[in-house]
């Protein structure tokens, strides 16, 4: 996913600072800022956020970052960007694009550095320490967002800019619309008293925000299975057994510990024959944060309800879909019950074979949410003779890495990406590169995190550390989180297809980062609406079983043989098995997500558990083998992050990938010339024009859903 960062008012100091400088309990080795990764600095050393990086493209010095430096970098960052827009504001000429609009894209420049340093890495090393500044400093940084978006001399301004805009070039219109657009929403227009009450509903907002993330943050960290008994662990491999054993160690606890991972579905199901052992990891994953994220559930749906109904618009949903590509609730409802009763059909196809399987192993009992995974397994194996520990070895991380996504990218994009082990980085673990265009200029600079460890967010995404900006003449730095389990030490990466496919689509966002060539930072990069900024990164999933790309990575870690032809012809028939069951999960999490942004403001909830299930059966979707992908307590896409009312586009724009992906193949596939159309019209442009013309630029038409619905096997 694209990430956005974790508060709106860290997300309104990037957008008027708008990356202006060139530009998201007990501390553990792994955890700690002090100890991991040299992100210290010693007593008395000078402040490095309250200066411009002297590194490469002004990649943050993470060796030199400190704990104690983000406070008064935040307050230091706020005063200055309030005498910015203060000098914006009483200026006494008249308003004008270049006094008002330009000069909003170069304020904040030290709100922004800090607010990127810390949000990021928030997410990516939380400890005790990121845990209270966050709560302490998100309702200042709200205040100081209403301050900005809620004051009437700057909006006059902006509208005195947009009634006139017709004499300006369309790439800066663009940007006089979505400041327009961004303060009207925000509400600019609103009385004296319902700004107050706009005040009010913000500040509330981001602190159960804030509360609501780091619940899930402290889940995943309490929320662990721990077991006992190796016997219990029957079906899983020696080395994954030595990983949770690693796991338990490294966590101070005896046994072998089980982590969840973000989603409802946990994967080690799949192999674990013990049944009840794979109740007490389904529960504990469908329940997680019940107990202090169901409250919270309700509050926030009712608040942002109330926030709608203030800017004149009748729910959440309709007010957030509103200046997105869907437009409206209905369109998006559409789409999610025009495909939920054929992903249904399908999924009772696979739960019937499934209940075959169970009763050919000579058990007797109704498949239950926590067997499907398990079973289906089996299926898979039966009808593909496809085993996951013969397929994990030809899947290596680096070999993935370099000989599958970036072999893919250099054939596409003509780029060449090459390790630069010289820039400090955030954990030991994290990899730095920089990526050079086909000529060798270089276009910036990209991190990965790969490993799941405690104090980082469950999930993978993508975000910017520096955004491009031609304005500015600021080179992109990006960085993809991953959260693949971490082997026993000395022991080889080896990937599940999932994983690869997730790795090939978290850099399709950071190839969108990568290649924008965008004048204006806020309509730059990956700063598009959210049902078209997925559309690249799954579009990028498809390089991952191109035969050309596959035939150059999967091969074996030991021996370097290619994965055997009909082998990999398995693994990519079983690509489109349990499709059913996929689609459901997906879409019951969407339509929970617009029910619970759907509800009037007068709406009373008193039940998180009973909400879910009247969503899910008025849509036909209440199909107990089948839960949610997330349920609401530990849906961070919803409560936690930026895509509330928004999760549906995930769906949306595998539409545009399925489809240019056709488009591809008619064109000849993985070459540099499809590469060279696809980055110059779609990846090139951010938000600086028209999301959709983007895309009839590059394929020549409007995408259908023909190629979307091959694609997930629901028509032959």
């Amino acid at each position: 996913m694209r990430k956005t960062l974790i508060t709106t008012a860290v997300s309104a100091a990037l957008m008027l600072g708008a990356c202006s400088e060139n530009s998201a309990e007990s501390i553990t080795e792994t955890q700690s800022v002090k100890t991991e990764a040299q992100i210290s600095a010693p007593r008395g050393a000078e402040n490095v956020l309250l200066h411009k990086s002297t590194l490469q493209d002004q990649a943050p010095q993470f060796d030199k970052l400190n704990i104690g430096d983000y406070v008064p970098a935040f307050e230091l960052g706020m005063q200055q960007h309030k005498a910015e827009i203060l000098a914006i504001t009483d200026n006494a000429a008249p308003a004008t694009f270049d006094n008002t609009l330009v000069a909003l894209e170069t304020t904040g420049a030290l709100l922004s550095r800090v607010s990127r340093a810390f949000f990021n890495l928030a997410g990516l090393i939380s400890d005790d320490n990121f845990i209270k500044i966050e709560a302490d400093m998100v309702p200042k940084l709200t205040e100081h967002e209403d301050n900005i978006y809620l004051d009437a001399k700057l909006f006059a301004r902006i509208k005195a800019v947009y009634d006139a805009k017709d004499q300006l070039n369309a790439e800066d219109q663009r940007l006089v619309d979505f400041y327009y657009s961004k303060f009207e929403r925000a509400g600019a227009k609103l009385s004296d008293a319902d700004k107050a009450k706009m005040r009010e509903l913000n500040g509330e907002l981001a602190k159960l925000g804030t509360e609501f993330s780091q619940n899930i943050l402290k889940s995943f960290k309490d929320d662990v299975i721990l077991v006992q008994d190796k016997q219990q662990l029957e079906g899983l491999s020696e080395d994954e057994i030595a990983s949770l054993a690693a796991a338990a160690k490294e966590a101070g606890k005896e046994g072998y510990m089980i982590t969840l991972v973000n989603t409802t579905r946990q994967p080690i199901l799949s192999r674990l024959a013990n049944r009840e052992l794979r109740k007490t990891i389904w529960e504990t994953s469908a329940y997680r944060a019940m107990d202090s994220n169901g409250p919270l559930d309700i509050k926030l749906a009712q608040l942002r309800a109330e926030k709608a109904q203030l800017l004149g618009y009748p729910s959440w949903a309709a007010y957030t879909v509103a200046d997105q590509m869907a437009k409206t609730p209905e369109a998006v409802y559409g789409i999610l019950d025009d495909l939920a009763p054929k992903a249904l059909a399908k999924a009772k196809v696979e739960a019937a074979d499934i209940q075959a399987e169970i009763a050919k192993s000579g058990a007797d009992f109704e498949l239950q949410a926590w067997d499907w995974a398990y079973y289906a397994e089996k299926v898979r194996q039966e009808r593909y003779s496809l085993d996951e520990g013969l397929v994990k070895p030809y899947f290596e991380f680096n070999r993935v890495l370099h000989d599958g996504l970036f072999f893919a990218m250099n054939k596409l994009y003509g780029i060449e990406i090459k390790s630069r082990d010289d820039l400090p980085v955030w954990h030991k673990d994290v990899k730095a590169f920089e990526v050079f265009n086909k000529d060798g200029s270089s276009i910036g600079l990209f991190y990965l995190d790969p490993y799941a460890r405690p104090g980082k967010n469950g999930g993978a995404w993508m975000d910017e550390l520096v955004t491009q900006s031609g304005l500015l003449k600021a080179k992109p730095v990006v960085y993809n989180a991953l959260n693949i389990p971490k082997p026993a030490e000395g022991q080889p990466t080896l990937m599940t297809f999932d994983e690869v496919s997730t790795m090939f689509h978290e850099f399709g966002h950071g190839i969108h980062g990568l290649f924008s060539q965008v004048k204006y930072p806020s309509l730059a990069g990956t700063s598009t609406a959210r049902d078209f900024v997925e559309f690249p990164s799954q579009a990028n999933e498809d390089w991952s079983v191109d035969p050309l790309v596959i035939a150059n990575y999967a091969k074996h870690y030991k021996t370097g043989e290619a994965i055997p032809a009909d082998l990999l012809a398995k693994v990519l028939k079983s690509q489109q098995f349990n499709q059913g069951f996929g689609t459901v999960e997906y879409l019951a999490a969407a339509l929970l997500d617009m029910e619970w942004h759907s509800i009037p403001a007068s709406t009373e909830i008193k039940d998180v558990a009973a909400f879910e299930k009247q969503a899910l059966a008025k849509h036909g979707l209440d199909y107990a083998p089948i839960p949610s992908r997330y349920k609401s307590t530990y849906f961070s896409h919803s409560f936690g992050g930026g895509y509330s009312a928004g999760y549906y586009a995930y769906l949306w724009t595998e539409v545009f990938a399925a489809d240019s992906f056709a488009v591809i193949g008619k064109r000849g596939g993985l070459t540099l010339e499809n590469g060279t159309k696809y980055r110059e019209t779609v990846l090139s442009k951010g938000n600086s024009q028209d999301l959709m013309q983007d895309y009839i630029n590059f394929s020549g038409g409007k995408p259908t859903t023909d190629a979307l619905l091959k694609r997930r096997g629901l028509v032959d």
